[in-house]
């Protein structure tokens, strides 16, 4: 991993773009432009050629769909405690902190997310936590509301993803996952909430848009 903290946030700082998502301008993001390049970069500065992709350099459809829907409907976090899982940029998080949550924790295990988390909540002027453990491998947290943008897209993970995520739901915690049509999105036992056309980049998704949805637990 990098040398140290700081030297994580230079480096976001050096070879990102402070830029808004398409589907939620209300929030500010250290963005990348090409996922290739910026992977390749991290990997040379951290001496890691093992690294997995920058997912936190990017705002993510599922992402963005949670967000403007956090945004659009307040009162799901309004002074509630959030937990945002798999969080990458914080993206989620932000949101649910202007949209009025009483705190917001960004989960992720991918070390530099815990840098990425750092600077884009101080460009929104909102206070985030972050957690580096895989929590997925421990009890649900004591929290009111639990998010998850795109973690449907590989099988292992979705397995434990879901199942931790059910047992939130059964325990009272509201959850609510965004998906733009992940190859194992499940078919059943999930709620629609609402549908967004979020614009993407062929880049990262292939598409122009995406229609993404954001569920709950039936």
């Amino acid at each position: 991993m990098l040398a140290d903290p700081a030297a994580a946030t230079d480096f976001i700082r050096r070879n990102t773009a402070v830029e808004r998502p398409p589907a939620v301008p209300e929030v500010a993001l250290h963005l990348g432009s090409e996922i290739t390049p910026l992977w390749e970069m991290t990997e040379k500065e951290m001496n890691d050629t093992g690294l997995p992709p920058p997912f936190w350099a990017f705002a993510w459809a599922g992402g963005q769909a949670v967000s403007r829907y956090l945004l659009d409907h307040p009162d799901e976090v309004r002074g509630r405690r959030v937990l945002d899982i798999a969080s990458g940029s914080g993206l989620v998080a932000i949101a649910a902190m202007l949209a009025g949550a009483r705190s917001a924790r960004a989960a992720d295990t991918d070390p530099m997310c815990a840098a990425a988390v750092l600077v884009n909540a101080e460009a929104n002027s909102v206070p985030v936590e972050f957690s580096g453990e895989d929590l997925l491998d421990g009890p649900v947290p004591d929290v009111d509301v639990i998010t998850a943008g795109d973690v449907c897209y590989e099988r292992a993970m979705t397995y434990r993803m879901l199942r931790w995520l059910r047992t939130a739901h059964e325990r009272g915690i509201r959850v609510l996952l965004g998906d733009p049509g992940r190859t194992y999105l499940p078919a059943e036992g999930l709620v629609e909430l609402a549908v967004y056309e979020v614009p993407t980049t062929p880049e990262i998704e292939q598409d122009d848009t995406r229609r993404t949805g954001v569920f709950t637990f039936g």
